[in-house]
């Protein structure tokens, strides 16, 4: 390789790194990292985590806002009625390597050619923006037996909160 590329691929890669996923914490601005609320209802929330990156790990904070936020209005459970996911599974970014083949043929003046090609490529994006909202509805007691009702302290728990 040439040292110009070397240097480039560095640089792309330097770059490519430079995005990650805030620490944990409110949105401070419009378009940055964390977690925005609204109240629906007197028991329904909206709770969305922006972040970068894998939408597993932002998918976590949106639930550990979820727990945070009913525990802070006296309830015990959460059960999440609606959900949104915007990102792709390849958000986290980084190398990723390509390798494409082709042949072809062709005259060029008075020369004709033919021949097989193979090219590699790196994409070097770095994180993409990625989302999770969560409606809920919040109560207190017992968590009913339901798939997406969630107990709020072992939410907590689990999720470092």
């Amino acid at each position: 390789m040439r040292p110009t590329l070397i240097a480039a691929a560095v640089l792309a890669l330097s770059l490519a790194g430079c995005a990650s996923l805030a620490p944990y914490g409110p949105q401070v601005r419009p378009g940055g990292q964390g977690f925005v609320e609204q109240r629906i209802e007197a028991d329904r929330f909206r709770v969305t985590y922006n972040g970068v990156g894998a939408p597993g790990p932002v998918a976590d904070l949106a639930l550990r806002r979820a727990a945070e936020l009913t525990l802070a209005q006296g309830a015990d459970w959460f059960e999440v009625t609606q959900r949104y996911i915007d990102g792709r599974p390849d958000s986290a970014g980084g190398v990723r390597p390509s390798v494409s083949i082709g042949a072809g043929s062709g005259r060029y003046g008075g020369w004709s050619s033919s021949g097989v090609g193979v090219g590699v490529g790196l994409n070097l994006s770095g994180p993409q923006p990625t989302s999770t909202t969560l409606e809920i509805l919040i109560g207190r007691g017992p968590r009913p037996d339901r798939r997406n009702a969630y107990d709020v302290r072992e939410v907590l728990r689990a999720l470092g909160g």
